[in-house]
């Protein structure tokens, strides 16, 4: 191996790990007995959210929890370890926990396990607290504001505390938002004695799945994935021209499998990527900019996303498989783009690759051939495998599966320790030649196992994603238990000693999976705060009218405005709690808005339009944590790692926009092969387009003339309907009579649109033009219950007559009373092909120009 340029200065390690401890996990690691203590609480949280998960309850008919109970242990574990991991102040110690802090959590403790102490005696008597109710729900309330400021900083407790105020203060509000204020015991009661508040929705999502997922991710770090991903990157694409950046943004794109956390995925990776992008040629700003931005779509890639996405189950009311299948290509399109911004930087710069061993040709397109054909070929033996051991075992297969699992698993570790272990990337060692991708892949095959669980649990077995995560963590708790003890005995090496590591590892992956969520507990409780004064004053309802007031009505402006105050939000909370906070407030008003606009917006369309901003506020100057981790390894500035970050994010920030009004790309409406590839096509065309405007290059440097016709271009991909539309309206409106009709002819996992009027709550006559999912095919009144909706036929129209509470009827603005008066049939346009076609054909002009340009440049170079 071979060193090509000078080291650059040592990234210092110490201070990146409490950066993420800071973060992440809590800043304090106490030795002695409160440091035991801190652990073997954190492994016990662990454990117990793997009994709660596990199907073992029911089959020993011991520890069967409800949601209440299990909320309020979750809660309870999630304070004690915040006053305990994390210091009161800058000045506090990190080596011991001081005495008031032991007071707090056991306070803490108390606090959030309430309904699971006392859970028999305040069901006995509902609406009725006693003065222990009351004196317990006030020190939970300021417990939790206080575990908020450690864990998450004092912008959540301010959001929390003004809607805490506007609960009691709300007769002294402007009119548009006034009510008539709530007493204190009501305020407490609805908070923390019921499942309106703190002990909400968004800490059940917490405690049912989330917490699993997290921990599967740390468990598979711990067991070595992460390295194995970045050198796999590394070996794939370090030979490519800027190949560093593409390594920061492959290795990003596939920790963004596992991970959820912006933070944690810059650093595991940027403490790597970023100094070997600065040694190929690029500004550190630059280096720090392009991981911090690859990073923070982590949490849009499927499977694993982030825990706001977990959320969406509940807020959408569709399963988890669902929520993957509609982002997985914009995560996926989101990368490509930054790949090929990527790409740019390094053709302007004049990027030299990583210099790889000397290689034929024929025998490099020989490997990559079989390498192709080979990962395929293995995931249609192991789907059809799969599927032929259910077909002929029956009520057995599980069993015949775990067998051929572990069987399978033993042999790829067996063939793993007949290779060396992959060394650990050293940030600050000189550049080497480049690993071949087998020789790295061999060596880790046994951490596609997990994977392979958790995606055949989610995506075929259409298994809840708590059940999903509890199968998936068990395997890679299985295999952090018993790798190393494997290959000890594979490779006649010390068995005691491996075995010992292997039990340190699985304590200390059980016990910062629990710190990992630390942070993410406490916030989803606080955010139930939020949550908790909308139901009880009945802010939401306040809100469509604001928002229409400051928007004038018009879509656009409330989209920006929606956009701003996601941004603004983030800069002081985390993504979880953000998207909780904006999708509560913000996500029925654009459904509503829209709908009375005649634009008939899916709901998870605005889901994900509040958690892609949630996220950017991540690497959104001045306060972007992810560019003040890419800042501290890169040893720049972070506010202008944060402002280029934020330009290389840009072709993240278009998509939301664009799967508001063109839902195809969330493949909504998109029912067959051929019109994905080309949905997918098109719309890749289109944010490659973007990048080049935005980086001002395409073939060569543009010319504003050329970059901003290559934004019209963009613009015409992504919504050539738009042109079509302003020459032929895009439907015909069927009378109502024909409802029926429509439901029961739309295809299997079909939408139908149509027109809905009546009069809302404020006594305002509405017209909504709505879209439903209608699932499998069956009766269509049938198919109409399934959503939450029942109608009835009243003359020319069809009555709604009953509206499912928290169905998807529901969730989009559908009430008893309103009448179907209209349904919406695709009407003929002309071919989108025509402005698809002259957009293509307007990029190849300004594409030969750039390169006629380009040539002369080259000539009048070599002339000189």
């Amino acid at each position: 191996m071979s060193e090509v340029k000078e080291q650059p200065a040592e990234v210092d390690l110490e201070q990146l790990e409490q950066l993420v401890a800071e973060a992440d996990t809590g800043g304090r690691h106490a030795a002695g007995l409160a440091g035991q203590v801190l652990l073997w609480v954190a492994v016990a949280w662990s454990l117990f959210q793997l009994w709660y998960a596990s199907p073992l309850a029911f089959v020993f008919g011991f520890g069967i929890l409800n949601d209440t109970e299990a909320r309020a242990i979750h809660l309870g574990f999630a304070l004690f370890l915040t006053f305990l991991a994390y210091p009161a102040l800058r000045s506090s110690p990190r080596d011991r926990v001081p005495l008031l802090d032991w007071v707090l959590a056991l306070a803490g403790a108390f606090a959030g396990a309430y309904l699971f102490l006392f859970y028999v005696q305040l069901s006995g008597r509902p609406g009725q607290p006693t003065t222990l109710d009351l004196v317990t729900g006030t020190v939970g309330i300021l417990l939790l504001l206080e575990a908020t400021r450690r864990a998450l900083g004092l912008p959540m407790v301010v959001v929390a505390c003004v809607f805490i105020f506007y609960t009691f203060a709300g007769q002294y509000m402007p009119d548009v938002i006034q009510h008539r204020g709530a007493s204190l015991i009501k305020f407490l009661n609805h908070q923390w004695l019921t499942t309106e508040g703190v002990f909400g929705i968004a800490l059940g999502v917490s405690t049912s799945f989330v917490f699993l997922f997290v921990l599967f991710g740390t468990l598979l770090e711990k067991a070595g994935a992460g390295n194995w991903m970045m050198q796999i990157s590394i070996a794939l694409l370090g030979h490519l021209r800027g190949g560093p950046a593409k390594v920061a943004v492959v290795s990003s794109a596939l920790n963004g499998v596992v991970s959820g956390s912006s933070v944690s995925n810059v650093v595991s990776g940027g403490i790597f990527t970023i100094p070997l992008m600065k040694r190929t040629g690029l500004s550190g700003v630059k280096a720090g900019a392009i991981e911090a931005s690859a990073s923070i779509n982590g949490q849009i890639m499927p499977p694993v996303m982030g825990a706001a996405a977990f959320l969406m189950v509940e807020y959408v009311g569709i399963p988890y498989s669902e929520i993957v299948k509609h982002a997985l290509l914009p995560a996926v399109f989101s990368y490509v783009a930054l790949l090929y911004m990527v790409h740019l930087e390094a053709v302007k710069l004049d990027m030299k690759p990583i210099p790889q061993r000397p290689t034929p040709r024929r025998e490099r397109w020989l490997r990559m051939g079989i390498g192709l054909t080979g990962s395929i070929l293995a995931v249609c033996i192991l789907y059809y495998g799969i599927a032929a051991i259910q077909a002929a075992f029956g009520a057995a297969a599980p069993t015949v599966l775990a067998i051929a699992g572990i069987v399978l698993y033993v042999a790829t570790i067996w063939y793993s320790s007949r290779h060396p272990d992959l060394a650990l990337d050293d940030p600050n060692a000189p550049i080497l030649e480049l690993p071949r991708a087998w020789d790295v892949t061999r060596t880790g095959l046994d951490f596609l196992i997990p994977i392979a669980v958790l995606l055949w649990c989610l995506m075929v077995e259409q298994l809840s994603p708590g059940l999903s995560a509890f199968w998936a963590t068990v395997t890679i708790l299985g295999i952090v238990a018993t790798r190393k003890p494997l290959m000890a005995i594979f490779r006649h090496e010390n068995l005691t000693a491996a075995t010992w590591a292997a039990g340190a590892d699985l304590i200390d992956g059980l016990a910062l999976g629990a710190r990992n969520m630390i942070g993410i507990g406490i916030a989803t409780a606080t955010a139930g705060i939020v949550v908790g004064t909308i139901t009880l004053t009945g802010l939401g309802l306040m809100m469509t009218e604001l928002v229409e007031f400051i928007s004038g009505g018009n879509v656009i402006l409330m989209l920006i405005l929606i956009a701003a105050i996601s941004l603004v939000l983030g800069m002081g909370i985390p993504t979880t709690a953000n998207y909780i906070l904006v999708a509560t407030l913000m996500a029925p008003v654009v459904v509503d808005l829209g709908s009375q606009a005649g634009l008939a917006i899916p709901l998870i369309a605005v889901h994900l339009f509040v958690f892609y901003f949630g996220i950017m506020a991540d690497i959104t100057p001045p306060v972007g944590l992810a560019a003040f981790a890419a800042a501290a390894i890169s040893k720049e500035d972070p506010i202008a790692t944060g402002f280029q970050g934020a330009l290389y994010s840009l072709r993240t920030a278009i998509l939301p926009f664009v799967f508001i009004f063109n839902p195809a790309i969330l493949l909504i409406g998109v029912d067959t092969w051929p019109h994905i590839f080309w949905v997918a096509a098109v719309s890749l065309a289109a944010i490659l387009i973007f990048s080049a405007a935005t980086m001002n290059f395409f073939v060569t440097k543009s010319r504003l003339w050329e970059s901003a016709v290559l934004l019209l271009v963009c613009f015409t991909l992504f919504r050539p309907d738009w042109w079509l539309n302003q020459v032929s309206p895009p439907y015909e409106e069927l009378p109502a009579s024909e409802f029926l009709s429509a439901v029961e002819q739309a295809p299997d996992g079909g939408r139908l649109n149509f027109v809905v009027e009546g009069i809302d709550l404020m006594g305002d006559d509405v017209r909504k033009t709505v879209n439903v999912p209608l699932g499998e095919p069956a009766e269509p009144l049938e198919r109409l219950r399934r959503i939450g909706l029942t109608v009835t036929p009243a003359g020319d129209t069809l009555m709604i007559t009953n509206v499912d509470f928290g169905s998807y009827a529901k969730r989009i603005g559908l009430d008893v009373g309103y009448d179907v008066t209209a349904v919406l049939k695709k009407a003929e346009q002309p071919s989108s092909l025509i402005p698809i076609g002259a957009a293509l054909a307007v990029t190849a002009v300004i594409a030969g120009l750039q390169l006629a340009r380009k040539r002369a440049a080259i000539r009048e170079s070599k002339a000189a």
